[in-house]
Protein backbone atom coordinates (compact mmCIF):
# COMPACT_ATOMS: atom_id res chain seq x y z
CA UNK A 1 0.00 0.00 0.00
CA UNK A 2 1.59 3.34 -1.37
CA UNK A 3 0.47 7.11 -0.51
CA UNK A 4 -0.60 7.91 -3.94
CA UNK A 5 -2.29 10.93 -3.43
CA UNK A 6 0.13 12.70 -1.75
CA UNK A 7 4.21 13.17 -1.14
CA UNK A 8 5.37 11.14 1.87
CA UNK A 9 6.55 13.42 5.25
CA UNK A 10 9.92 13.55 4.78
CA UNK A 11 12.61 13.16 7.55
CA UNK A 12 16.25 14.63 6.71
CA UNK A 13 18.51 13.72 9.07
CA UNK A 14 22.21 14.89 9.65
CA UNK A 15 23.99 13.23 11.72
CA UNK A 16 27.90 11.24 12.26
CA UNK A 17 26.44 8.11 12.49
CA UNK A 18 23.33 7.46 9.86
CA UNK A 19 23.66 3.78 10.93
CA UNK A 20 21.68 4.89 13.91
CA UNK A 21 18.11 5.65 11.70
CA UNK A 22 15.50 4.44 11.25
CA UNK A 23 16.44 2.38 14.46
CA UNK A 24 13.49 1.64 16.10
CA UNK A 25 11.54 3.71 13.99
CA UNK A 26 11.72 0.67 11.54
CA UNK A 27 9.46 -1.09 13.74
CA UNK A 28 5.53 -1.19 14.99
CA UNK A 29 3.78 1.85 13.78
CA UNK A 30 6.13 3.82 12.49
CA UNK A 31 8.30 0.96 10.42
CA UNK A 32 4.90 0.02 9.16
CA UNK A 33 4.03 3.25 8.15
CA UNK A 34 7.11 3.43 6.90
CA UNK A 35 7.12 0.10 4.78
CA UNK A 36 3.68 1.76 3.10
CA UNK A 37 5.50 4.98 2.32
CA UNK A 38 3.04 6.99 4.37
CA UNK A 39 6.89 8.71 5.66
CA UNK A 40 10.24 8.90 4.66
CA UNK A 41 13.91 9.44 6.06
CA UNK A 42 17.25 9.60 4.47
CA UNK A 43 20.22 9.49 7.01
CA UNK A 44 23.12 11.46 5.83
CA UNK A 45 26.75 11.55 6.94
CA UNK A 46 27.85 15.28 7.70
CA UNK A 47 31.74 13.66 7.19
CA UNK A 48 30.56 13.39 3.67
CA UNK A 49 30.96 16.58 3.23
CA UNK A 50 33.97 17.82 4.72
CA UNK A 51 36.85 19.16 2.67
CA UNK A 52 40.07 17.27 3.30
CA UNK A 53 41.05 13.49 3.43
CA UNK A 54 40.82 12.84 7.02
CA UNK A 55 36.66 14.33 6.58
CA UNK A 56 37.21 16.44 9.72
CA UNK A 57 33.94 18.23 10.90
CA UNK A 58 35.29 19.86 13.73
CA UNK A 59 37.68 22.51 15.51
CA UNK A 60 38.79 23.73 18.38
CA UNK A 61 37.10 26.53 19.93
CA UNK A 62 37.67 30.33 19.54
CA UNK A 63 38.38 31.66 23.01
CA UNK A 64 39.74 28.57 24.43
CA UNK A 65 37.68 25.76 26.32
CA UNK A 66 36.52 21.91 26.29
CA UNK A 67 36.11 19.90 23.58
CA UNK A 68 35.56 20.61 20.04
CA UNK A 69 32.89 22.45 17.53
CA UNK A 70 31.64 21.42 14.31
CA UNK A 71 32.61 23.83 11.70
CA UNK A 72 29.83 26.06 9.87
CA UNK A 73 31.23 25.37 6.35
CA UNK A 74 31.10 21.96 6.85
CA UNK A 75 27.39 21.98 8.47
CA UNK A 76 25.98 24.22 6.04
CA UNK A 77 27.20 22.54 3.04
CA UNK A 78 25.43 18.86 4.21
CA UNK A 79 22.14 21.71 5.46
CA UNK A 80 22.36 23.04 1.38
CA UNK A 81 21.79 19.33 0.25
CA UNK A 82 19.04 18.36 2.60
CA UNK A 83 17.27 21.76 1.87
CA UNK A 84 17.57 20.60 -1.62
CA UNK A 85 16.09 17.50 -1.51
CA UNK A 86 13.34 18.57 1.07
CA UNK A 87 11.63 21.96 0.46
CA UNK A 88 9.95 23.70 2.40
CA UNK A 89 10.66 21.95 5.75
CA UNK A 90 12.12 23.74 8.40
CA UNK A 91 15.91 22.68 9.82
CA UNK A 92 16.14 21.74 13.31
CA UNK A 93 19.21 21.77 15.16
CA UNK A 94 18.83 19.92 18.22
CA UNK A 95 19.96 21.03 21.33
CA UNK A 96 19.69 21.53 24.97
CA UNK A 97 19.95 25.45 24.65
CA UNK A 98 16.92 25.16 22.16
CA UNK A 99 13.06 25.94 22.94
CA UNK A 100 11.80 23.06 24.81
CA UNK A 101 9.61 20.52 22.78
CA UNK A 102 5.67 20.12 23.51
CA UNK A 103 2.90 18.42 21.67
CA UNK A 104 1.53 21.67 20.04
CA UNK A 105 4.55 22.21 18.46
CA UNK A 106 4.68 18.27 17.52
CA UNK A 107 1.44 18.44 15.86
CA UNK A 108 2.34 21.34 13.91
CA UNK A 109 5.66 19.79 12.52
CA UNK A 110 3.62 17.21 11.77
CA UNK A 111 0.84 18.86 9.31
CA UNK A 112 4.11 20.21 7.41
CA UNK A 113 6.08 18.59 4.53
CA UNK A 114 8.85 17.08 6.74
CA UNK A 115 11.78 18.08 8.88
CA UNK A 116 15.78 18.48 8.29
CA UNK A 117 17.13 17.48 11.88
CA UNK A 118 20.53 18.07 12.49
CA UNK A 119 22.03 15.81 15.46
CA UNK A 120 24.81 17.71 17.37
CA UNK A 121 27.81 16.26 18.26
CA UNK A 122 30.85 17.37 20.52
CA UNK A 123 30.35 20.35 22.21
CA UNK A 124 27.85 21.61 19.32
CA UNK A 125 27.49 23.65 16.56
CA UNK A 126 28.98 26.78 15.07
CA UNK A 127 26.68 30.36 16.09
CA UNK A 128 26.99 31.45 12.53
CA UNK A 129 25.70 28.58 10.67
CA UNK A 130 22.67 28.53 13.47
CA UNK A 131 22.26 32.09 12.59
CA UNK A 132 22.69 32.29 8.54
CA UNK A 133 20.27 29.15 8.21
CA UNK A 134 17.83 30.04 10.88
CA UNK A 135 17.39 26.99 12.26
CA UNK A 136 15.29 26.47 15.22
CA UNK A 137 16.72 25.03 18.19
CA UNK A 138 14.72 22.60 20.36
CA UNK A 139 15.13 20.81 23.12
CA UNK A 140 13.33 17.18 24.22
CA UNK A 141 13.88 18.57 28.06
CA UNK A 142 15.94 19.36 30.69
CA UNK A 143 18.95 16.85 30.31
CA UNK A 144 21.98 16.43 28.36
CA UNK A 145 22.42 13.48 25.55
CA UNK A 146 25.90 12.35 24.19
CA UNK A 147 24.37 13.77 20.88
CA UNK A 148 21.01 14.81 18.83
CA UNK A 149 20.65 11.42 17.68
CA UNK A 150 18.40 10.04 20.18
CA UNK A 151 16.62 13.33 20.61
CA UNK A 152 16.26 13.56 16.78
CA UNK A 153 14.51 9.55 16.82
CA UNK A 154 11.89 11.13 19.96
CA UNK A 155 11.15 14.06 17.55
CA UNK A 156 10.28 11.84 14.37
CA UNK A 157 8.60 9.46 16.55
CA UNK A 158 6.53 11.91 17.84
CA UNK A 159 5.29 13.54 14.41
CA UNK A 160 5.22 9.88 12.50
CA UNK A 161 2.45 8.75 15.06
CA UNK A 162 0.53 11.67 13.99
CA UNK A 163 0.37 11.34 10.17
CA UNK A 164 -2.46 10.03 8.43
CA UNK A 165 -3.78 6.46 8.63
CA UNK A 166 -0.26 5.83 11.15
CA UNK A 167 -2.37 5.35 14.23
CA UNK A 168 -5.52 2.39 13.95
CA UNK A 169 -7.55 5.06 16.41
CA UNK A 170 -7.66 8.68 15.52
CA UNK A 171 -9.60 9.24 19.17
CA UNK A 172 -6.35 8.07 20.79
CA UNK A 173 -4.67 11.18 19.95
CA UNK A 174 -7.22 13.45 21.33
CA UNK A 175 -7.53 11.43 24.47
CA UNK A 176 -4.06 11.11 25.25
CA UNK A 177 -1.73 12.99 27.77
CA UNK A 178 -0.97 16.63 26.09
CA UNK A 179 -3.44 16.47 23.59
CA UNK A 180 -5.67 19.36 22.54
CA UNK A 181 -6.91 20.19 25.99
CA UNK A 182 -3.63 20.01 27.51
CA UNK A 183 -4.11 17.59 30.17
CA UNK A 184 -2.76 14.20 31.49
CA UNK A 185 -4.16 11.31 30.47
CA UNK A 186 -6.81 9.23 32.75
CA UNK A 187 -5.98 6.26 33.87
CA UNK A 188 -6.30 3.04 32.28
CA UNK A 189 -7.30 -0.46 33.60
CA UNK A 190 -7.94 -4.13 31.92
CA UNK A 191 -8.17 -7.69 32.69
CA UNK A 192 -8.40 -9.16 35.63
CA UNK A 193 -11.18 -6.90 37.49
CA UNK A 194 -9.29 -8.13 40.76
CA UNK A 195 -5.48 -8.71 40.82
CA UNK A 196 -3.69 -8.31 44.42
CA UNK A 197 -6.43 -7.11 45.98
CA UNK A 198 -6.79 -4.13 43.45
CA UNK A 199 -10.03 -3.73 41.85
CA UNK A 200 -10.99 -1.74 38.89
CA UNK A 201 -13.40 1.29 39.76
CA UNK A 202 -17.14 0.05 39.83
CA UNK A 203 -18.07 3.00 37.06
CA UNK A 204 -16.11 1.66 34.39
CA UNK A 205 -17.60 -1.75 34.32
CA UNK A 206 -20.88 -0.16 34.77
CA UNK A 207 -21.39 0.85 30.56
CA UNK A 208 -22.66 3.40 31.16
CA UNK A 209 -20.54 5.10 28.53
CA UNK A 210 -21.40 9.15 29.54
CA UNK A 211 -20.44 8.40 33.31
CA UNK A 212 -17.32 6.53 32.09
CA UNK A 213 -16.68 9.82 30.23
CA UNK A 214 -17.09 12.13 33.09
CA UNK A 215 -15.12 9.60 35.21
CA UNK A 216 -12.26 9.69 33.10
CA UNK A 217 -12.28 13.60 32.75
CA UNK A 218 -12.46 14.34 36.29
CA UNK A 219 -9.39 11.53 36.63
CA UNK A 220 -7.57 13.57 33.78
CA UNK A 221 -7.93 16.83 35.70
CA UNK A 222 -7.08 15.54 39.16
CA UNK A 223 -3.86 14.23 37.81
CA UNK A 224 -2.74 17.35 36.05
CA UNK A 225 -3.46 19.29 38.57
CA UNK A 226 -1.36 17.41 41.27
CA UNK A 227 1.04 16.13 38.93
CA UNK A 228 1.65 19.23 36.34
CA UNK A 229 0.37 22.52 37.91
CA UNK A 230 1.97 24.30 34.93
CA UNK A 231 -0.24 22.38 32.39
CA UNK A 232 -2.92 22.53 34.61
CA UNK A 233 -3.12 26.57 34.87
CA UNK A 234 -2.34 26.79 31.08
CA UNK A 235 -5.56 24.64 30.77
CA UNK A 236 -7.56 27.14 33.09
CA UNK A 237 -6.51 30.42 30.61
CA UNK A 238 -7.23 28.53 28.14
CA UNK A 239 -10.91 27.45 29.38
CA UNK A 240 -11.37 31.37 30.22
CA UNK A 241 -10.35 32.11 26.32
CA UNK A 242 -13.25 33.16 23.88
CA UNK A 243 -13.33 30.51 21.09
CA UNK A 244 -12.04 32.69 18.58
CA UNK A 245 -8.93 33.02 20.53
CA UNK A 246 -7.81 29.61 20.53
CA UNK A 247 -7.28 29.46 16.81
CA UNK A 248 -2.89 28.96 16.71
CA UNK A 249 -3.07 27.88 20.32
CA UNK A 250 -2.18 24.21 21.60
CA UNK A 251 -5.81 23.12 21.39
CA UNK A 252 -5.54 23.29 17.39
CA UNK A 253 -6.67 20.63 15.15
CA UNK A 254 -3.41 19.24 13.58
CA UNK A 255 -4.05 20.06 10.17
CA UNK A 256 -4.11 23.92 11.00
CA UNK A 257 -1.52 25.91 9.78
CA UNK A 258 1.71 25.24 11.64
CA UNK A 259 3.30 27.88 13.52
CA UNK A 260 6.67 27.95 11.88
CA UNK A 261 6.94 29.82 8.51
CA UNK A 262 9.31 28.76 6.16
CA UNK A 263 10.94 31.58 4.23
CA UNK A 264 14.41 31.87 2.69
CA UNK A 265 16.18 31.51 6.07
CA UNK A 266 13.52 29.12 7.34
CA UNK A 267 12.92 30.73 10.43
CA UNK A 268 10.77 29.23 12.98
CA UNK A 269 7.70 31.24 14.64
CA UNK A 270 6.65 29.61 17.92
CA UNK A 271 2.78 30.29 19.27
CA UNK A 272 3.51 33.62 20.75
CA UNK A 273 4.63 34.99 17.21
CA UNK A 274 8.09 35.84 18.57
CA UNK A 275 10.72 34.88 16.38
CA UNK A 276 12.94 32.03 18.11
Amino acid sequence: MTTSDRQPWRASVLTLFPEMFPGPLGLSLAGKALREERWAIEATDIRGFAHDRHRTVDDTPFGGGAGMVMRPDVVDAAIGAAVAANPGAPVIYLTPRGRVLDQALVRDLAAGPGLVLLCGRYEGVDQRVIEERGMLELSVGDVVLSGGEVAALLLLDACVRLLPGVMGAAASAVEESHGPEGLLEYPHYTRPAEWQGRTVPEVLLSGHHAEVARWRRARAEDTTRARRPDLWAKHLARQAEPTAGRVGRDDAPAQAAPHWRADSRLRAIPPSGDLL
